[in-house]
């Protein structure tokens, strides 16, 4: 791969800027400043391929997986109307490789957030017929009781949706504190499946996507991190 591309591949501007920027001496790859756009590079399966920009360093990435903790107020749109933007907590390097969401988190729902390029990876885990299980908790208007834990479990209608959804792993926290499992992913299914059962969620929270579970990465509130490819496989995971 050419310099010049694999600059533009990491979301570094145009091709004419990237070769401005090699031309400037602003790159430098393997230790050494290049100059010549049309150097070679050898990108090798396995190998991690480091290089700076303006002495920022960087890591080569073919794709980008990231998991962020997101925080609440804070909207999974490029054109947020109300509210921050998601995409406001990432360098314009990464959204120029057309960084998108892997599915919405409502504004003010916090918790696991994924984010890719890879537009095979988020229809793995979007695509209504793949299931993949996330884990949510939440605070309640009103008490839990049995009656509507055995409702969630045994599967609600909601309105303008064909079928009923059901919930799985259903654990009462505490009086208002519940944590449960979905497999499907419909507009405020959270939220309009405990409507369902006359109970109202005041906070939502997601725990867990597949079997990749927030706790385990120490995210705090606002922080991302890249994934690894095992962190990528353990969120494709755990799907029906």
């Amino acid at each position: 791969m050419l310099l010049e591309k694999m600059l533009q591949s990491q979301g570094f501007g145009s091709r004419k800027h990237c070769q401005q920027l090699i031309k400037n001496g602003a790159v430098t790859i393997m230790g050494e400043t290049q100059t010549n756009p049309k150097f070679a590079i050898k990108i090798a399966p396995e190998t991690v391929l480091q290089f700076s920009v303006y002495g920022q360093n960087y890591q080569y990435r073919e794709k980008v997986y990231i998991a962020l903790h997101k925080p609440q107020g804070y909207e999974c749109s490029h054109q947020a109307t109300h509210h921050f933007s998601v995409f406001d907590l990432f360098d314009d390097v990464l959204l120029n490789r057309g960084l998108q969401c892997v599915g919405r988190l409502d504004q003010d729902t916090t918790g696991l957030l994924l984010l890719t390029d890879d537009g095979q990876f988020l229809q793995a885990l979007t695509h209504p017929k793949k299931h993949v299980a996330k884990v949510y908790a939440m605070h309640t208007a009103d008490p839990i009781n049995a009656t509507q834990i055995q409702q969630l479990e045994q599967g609600v209608a909601l309105r303008n949706e064909s079928g009923t959804f059901a919930a799985t792993e259903v654990q009462q926290l505490a009086e208002h504190e519940l944590q449960m499992t979905i497999h499907q992913g419909v507009y405020h299914q959270v939220k309009r499946m405990l409507a369902a059962v006359g109970n109202k969620v005041e906070q939502l929270h997601r725990q867990q996507v597949g079997a990749l579970n927030l706790t385990d990465l120490a995210l705090d509130v606002g922080e991302w991190m890249y994934l690894s490819p095992e962190h990528v496989e353990l969120a494709k995971s755990r799907m029906e």
